[in-house]
């Protein structure tokens, strides 16, 4: 009889690395003694922000995929887990690493990182949100600044903001995609203004931001100028990489909005419990299982920073299947899913609220907006369809017009 020797598990290329930084970090800073902020820009210098950022930026120059190793660790360490309300540095942060100058990555990842500065979005416009490269916010060079005049909507937590991601038209005489520039915007400096977009929630979560003759040093800016269509699309895969996703990393079996339907039937008396119903609660899970096992796998597939066009496939499934769990869960709450919700106007502090702590009803609204946010589910299956399945692209009579001469509202 032969022996068979199981072969060793794979270790990740510096894994020792980062074990030796978490060590360092612990032995030198008590995650229950300090602030949470203290602790985070510990962890930053440490290189354990984002594992996989360059050294002396956040980073050890390591596989993405070790950064849950930090977290898990730091956790059981004592350290608290990242606010809410830092969701939009998982955008900010990779774009500025990526495409920004080493006085752009010094100024702004750490501050970021820790909480001390928070971040939002400012993309969309009211002429320019599907057909976002059609945007018309002006900057206008002027020695070293930049006179920015435009308006922005949508724009989730821009009311807590102090920067935010603006992209600019800078050129108009070329075609819209090549005369974009993007910025960090300080959003107390003068000349901008945030106003509440109520939603049927009673929340107003997200803005319109106006700038009128706002100035933005040249020293803010991120990427080249003229090429700020491709330094958002950095931002635009992360977003979708983090909305697909559903938060950081891939929840446990069976958690999530999916919990709130299981928690449901549990709930009811075994003769309510019918089987359409059941037969539909099935297949609800196994699409949440489907798309959390999904997820896994495009995380484990990922070797880079930077996610690809495949994320807007789990984007596209969050959507559409929260919409649904949520509506299944409405349904059969009956008459109880009618009452009980405080539709008083409110400004939310942070992004927490997810409907799974039994605010069914808050859940069926706030859900509606997951197929617009972040692209449209239209947008996203465009997307699939020629960059994932090389499909022909739809007729784009303006991709090389200059944007001055498209015609417009």
């Amino acid at each position: 009889m032969t022996d068979t020797l199981e072969a060793p598990a794979a270790v990740e290329p510096g894994a020792a690395h980062v074990d030796a930084a978490i060590d360092g970090l612990l032995a030198a800073h008590d995650p229950k003694k300090l602030s949470y902020a203290e602790f985070r820009g510990a962890q930053f210098d440490a290189g354990l922000a984002w594992v996989h950022f360059d050294e002396g930026h956040g980073g050890l120059g390591v596989s993405p995929k070790l950064q849950r190793r930090v977290e898990e660790r730091l956790r059981a360490a004592g350290a608290r887990p990242m606010k809410p309300v830092t969701f939009f540095m998982h955008l900010a942060g990779p774009t500025i690493h990526t495409h920004g100058s080493e006085e752009v990555k010094q100024r702004f990842l750490r501050p970021m990182f820790t909480g001390e500065e928070l971040w939002c979005q400012l993309f969309s416009e009211p002429g320019a949100g599907s057909d976002f490269a059609g945007l018309a916010t002006k900057a206008v060079a002027d020695g070293d600044e930049w006179v920015v005049n435009g308006q922005k909507v949508w724009n989730t937590l821009a009311h807590l903001g102090d920067f935010g991601m603006l992209v600019t038209r800078t050129n108009p005489e070329v075609p819209k995609h090549r005369g974009l520039t993007y910025f960090a915007l300080d959003m107390k400096s003068p000349g901008v203004e945030v106003r509440p977009l109520r939603q049927i929630t009673g929340e107003a979560e997200f803005n319109e931001v106006y700038m009128t003759d706002a100035r933005v040093p040249d020293a803010h800016r991120i990427g080249d100028v003229g090429d700020g269509w491709r330094v958002s699309l950095t931002t635009l895969m992360n977003e979708r990489n983090a909305i697909g996703a559903g938060g950081a990393g891939p929840p446990k079996r069976g958690s999530g909005p999916i919990s709130v339907l299981v928690k449901l039937w549990e709930q009811r008396d075994e003769a309510e419990r019918d089987d359409v119903t059941k037969d539909r609660l099935t297949q609800l899970w196994t699409r949440a299982e489907v798309l959390r096992l999904t997820n896994m796998r495009a995380g484990a597939n990922r070797r880079m920073g930077n996610p690809g066009p495949e994320m807007s496939i789990a984007k596209l499934a969050f959507a559409e299947l929260n919409q649904a769990l949520m509506t299944c869960a409405v349904d059969m709450m009956g008459a109880d899913g009618l009452v009980g919700y405080d539709y008083t106007f409110r400004r939310p502090g942070d992004l927490s609220v997810d409907g799974s702590d039994g605010a069914v009803q808050h859940g069926f609204l706030r859900v509606r907006a997951n197929s617009i946010e972040g692209g449209t589910s239209e947008i996203m299956r465009n997307i699939l369809g020629e960059q994932v399945l090389g499909l022909p692209g739809e007729p784009r009579v303006d991709k090389d017009v200059p944007w001055v001469d498209v015609p417009r509202n």
